[in-house]
């Protein structure tokens, strides 16, 4: 069982990163930031800033060169990704293109897919959960874009983890279909009360659901806070540039008519 993972149904975890640094050679990056357990947090900022090197870190794929990386206050730099209490959803949904959907859902419960008759059970509400029933046998070739990431989060769903990192999985969808899809998160995380950690360039998608924002600039945290102040104006200029937010804008607008 993964660390910081009990029996029984999902709950947040507080994510912490602990004056951690790290380079890929040219561009230093250091993270000293806090993440509230079971709320989600929408991280933005420009290309490059480390949006993505962020959720590596939190999931294990980076080490840090210095500082620590804890989850529910227990220091997991030791642990490889598969042992952390995390699950995380890619922009490519990283579906296997020779199983069929419920086969690729149950790899979250188990990497040989030797199931028990609990195990099935849990990826068929996983799979009616995430509107894919009916679509159990098809393969990922056989199903739309949207079908696919709906694939991937029923995959986390059955994995059960306290932690949940997108990043930006719902960017090549539709502005119709992106929504329904940060709708089904929300929903599911209004029912498991997971830590939500999502990487967006779209000011909509983390007004739509974000309760907190973390803003990177710079490859370092330049603020934090909830959304509503974010949008609200009381973000940092670079925040306010970087999503194009000036007086008559039609973000600021838009603000404006949801606060009113």
């Amino acid at each position: 069982m993964p660390i910081g993972v009990t029996n029984g149904a999902a709950s947040g975890a507080e994510v912490r990163l602990d004056k951690v640094s790290f380079s890929y050679g040219e561009a230093p990056l250091f993270f000293d930031v806090d993440f509230a357990a079971s709320k989600i947090t929408a991280i933005m900022g420009p290309s490059g800033s480390g949006k993505s090197t962020l959720l590596n870190l939190v999931a294990g794929f980076e080490a840090p060169q210095a500082g620590r990386v804890l989850i529910g206050g227990v220091d997991v730099g030791a642990a490889l990704p598969s042992a952390r209490p995390v699950s995380m959803v890619f922009q490519e949904n990283n579906l296997f293109a020779h199983l069929s959907v419920e086969q690729n859902v149950g790899l979250g419960r188990s990497p040989s897919l030797r199931l028990t008759g609990d195990d099935r059970a849990d990826i068929s509400e996983a799979i009616a959960r995430t509107g894919l029933a009916g679509k159990e046998k098809r393969l990922p070739r056989e199903l739309s874009g949207g079908e696919r990431q709906r694939v991937a989060l029923a995959r986390v769903l059955v994995r059960d983890r306290p932690v949940l990192l997108l990043d930006e999985p719902f960017a090549s969808l539709g502005p119709a279909l992106r929504d329904d899809m940060l709708d089904l998160v929300a929903g599911v995380h209004g029912e498991r009360g997971m830590t939500v950690l999502f990487v967006t360039h779209q000011p909509q998608d983390a007004r739509r659901i974000g309760q907190n924002v973390v803003f990177l600039d710079k490859g370092a945290v330049a603020a934090a806070g909830t959304a509503d102040d974010f949008f609200a104006g009381a973000g940092p200029e670079a925040f306010r540039r970087y999503i194009g937010a000036g007086a008559g804008d039609p973000v600021s607008r838009d603000i404006a008519r949801k606060r009113t």
